[in-house]
């Protein structure tokens, strides 16, 4: 898929954007010095070309009962790929799961209600292989947009 270039116009609009998806097409116009019809066809024609791939609320996991947060590196055989594929989207308390390079073939993001329901999971993933388990005691960056601190408000 071929991209256009962002200008930085486009680039504030994105932080924003990623910083409260909810900010009023008013808001955003003023803040980069255009009328709100203009920021409108900026926001859709990011979204038709692949910039924008959607809008998602925050949640806090502690609030709904998730007190444990892990990265859980898993060594997955080649051959056991288009078993675990299917088998690990199907499995809602992954947040995220990486193929990466490395010792392991694996990283999974996983949040729990409580250490029990971690190591049951941890006992299923050793059907496709060796578990390392990091469990995760603070954040002090927690996710954030990629264009973060790189674009400046338009003067």
């Amino acid at each position: 898929m071929k991209h256009s270039h962002l200008d930085a116009v486009d680039k504030v609009i994105l932080d924003i954007l990623q910083e409260d998806a909810k900010t009023p097409l008013k808001e955003i116009a003023g803040r980069v010095y255009l009328s709100t019809p203009a920021v409108s066809a900026r926001i859709e024609k990011m979204e038709k070309e692949g910039f924008i791939t959607g809008y998602h609320a925050q949640v806090n996991p502690v609030a709904l009962g998730y007190h444990i947060k892990a990265f859980i590196n898993l060594e997955v055989s080649p051959t056991d790929k288009k078993e675990f594929y299917p088998y690990i989207k199907a499995c809602r308390n992954v947040i995220e799961c990486n193929c990466v390079t490395g010792d392991y073939s694996m990283v999974l993001e996983v949040l729990f209600p409580g250490t029990v329901e971690l190591d049951q999971f941890i006992g299923e993933l050793q059907h496709f292989g060796r578990t390392k388990t990091l469990i995760v005691f603070s954040t002090s960056v927690e996710h954030r947009g990629i264009l973060g601190g790189e674009t400046q408000e338009l003067n």
